[in-house]
């Protein structure tokens, strides 16, 4: 699995279109689905990582006003 937030999301739009519009079989798709699941929890963790980020430099900059 990528490391690059970019990559997994493209992965991940590649799986949904999938499995929407391909015909895969019940094993294959239990598979794309649980490889979907493991690439949105981990856009999901980069997404929070960056937010805290935001919320740490933006608390800071705050600090630097006041």
């Amino acid at each position: 699995m990528a490391n690059n937030f970019e990559t997994m999301m493209t992965e991940l739009e590649s799986i949904v279109n999938k499995l929407d519009n391909d015909k895969v079989s019940l094993e294959e798709s239990i598979q794309l689905y649980e490889q979907g699941i493991k690439l949105s929890k981990a856009c999901q963790q980069q997404l929070s990582e960056a937010e805290k980020k935001i919320n740490q430099v933006s608390a800071a900059e705050v600090n630097n006003e006041a």
